[in-house]
């Protein structure tokens, strides 16, 4: 009797079940077991496979998405691979509005996804016309047979992680986590985690991660977006200068900030450190979690998750060059570069 062929039948069924895995040399002087929940390993190498399989199926049970449609999106880059990727699985074609602060890696591997790209300026206000929001709603409203994804205020975002992430870390940690720390850029991750862990245990404590530049952790302190705390910074994939409604604020306990060249020398360690080749928004996360050591928040026994986003592949020409850093002001005398690379004559 013949044996059934062990395959999937495409890459969407391997998105999600991501593994935890355990951090060591990073926190060998840290009290408390610290996980990363390692998105890298989705297909589409982040944790936005989640949201774009999860929003498209939605569209099409709800009929509004039929083969041949076009769905549009404004992305930093990782939402609009997933979106992209999922796109020519199910036969739509793809628009993204994509601002200008990805990395030049990002929107290479957009077009190779055979998505149509339009890069927009970074450092505009949100109701700008040249605004990845903007242009996104314009070719919504001219192409017809389109949908537009809206991320940053569509519900089915936090949906996603509730129905997925956050049960694989319940499940993963034989429900003993004490914190999750995460960033926030749309808010959907932390927030759909964090839903579905405070409903097993309301005691989690859920820890935001925002950038320098950004508005959400006063927002979430006081209520009121502060346009003075507005101004350009690097880090993608996290922070806003608008409030996301995809973002509970009421889910998330506090936030904490950090730096840009802090952040990029952090995932850098990583690597070299934990063997995990991940994103500049990993290394914000972990940068987050050696600031609320130092600060003492953790204690013997707890179980701290931390939410790697994606993978340093989408990053060569940002963190992981030397060039780059040097441009940036990222290198001092204390972090000379050390050359690994020898080259034979």
């Amino acid at each position: 009797m013949k044996k059934d062929i062990q395959v999937f039948d495409n890459v969407l069924q391997l998105i999600g079940k991501t593994p935890l895995i355990k951090l060591n040399k990073m926190v060998q002087d840290f009290d408390g077991d610290f996980f990363a929940k390692v998105e890298a390993f989705n297909p589409g190498h982040s944790s936005k496979d989640r949201i774009a399989l999860h929003i498209i199926e939605e569209a099409e049970r709800q009929g509004i998405l039929t083969p041949g449609d076009t769905i549009i999106e404004t992305t930093s880059g990782n939402t609009g691979f997933s979106i992209a990727m999922v796109s020519i699985i199910k036969g739509y074609e793809c628009i993204l509005a994509v601002s200008s602060k990805s990395s030049a890696d990002k929107i290479d591997m957009l077009k190779s996804m055979g998505a149509q790209v339009y890069v927009c300026p970074a450092n505009v206000s949100a109701d700008d016309s040249r605004s990845y929001y903007q242009v996104a709603k314009r070719l919504h409203n001219e192409i017809k047979g389109s949908i537009y994804i809206n991320q940053y205020f569509n519900a089915l975002n936090l949906d996603a992680h509730y129905h997925t992430t956050g049960p694989e870390i319940w499940e993963q940690t034989e429900g003993q986590i004490t914190h999750l720390v995460a960033c926030s850029g749309t808010g959907g991750t932390i927030s759909g985690i964090s839903k579905y862990l405070k409903e097993q245990n309301p005691d989690v404590k859920v820890i935001g991660v925002d950038a320098f530049g950004s508005v959400l952790k006063k927002y979430h302190e006081t209520r009121e977006l502060d346009e003075k705390e507005i101004y350009p910074y690097r880090i993608e994939g996290l922070g806003k200068n608008l409030i996301p409604t995809a973002t509970d604020f009421d889910l998330i306990d506090k936030f904490i900030k950090v730096t840009d060249e802090e952040s990029a020398h952090t995932a850098r360690e990583i690597s070299k450190s934990e063997g995990l080749f991940v994103g500049y928004t990993s290394g914000a996360a972990m940068q987050a979690l050696k600031q609320l050591n130092e600060d003492g928040e953790f204690k013997a026994g707890d179980k701290v998750v931390v939410v790697f986003p994606d993978h340093g592949s989408r990053y060569m020409s940002k963190v992981y060059s030397d060039k780059w850093m040097e441009d940036q002001g990222f290198f001092d005398s204390q972090r000379e570069v050390a050359e690994k690379i020898q080259y034979i004559k």
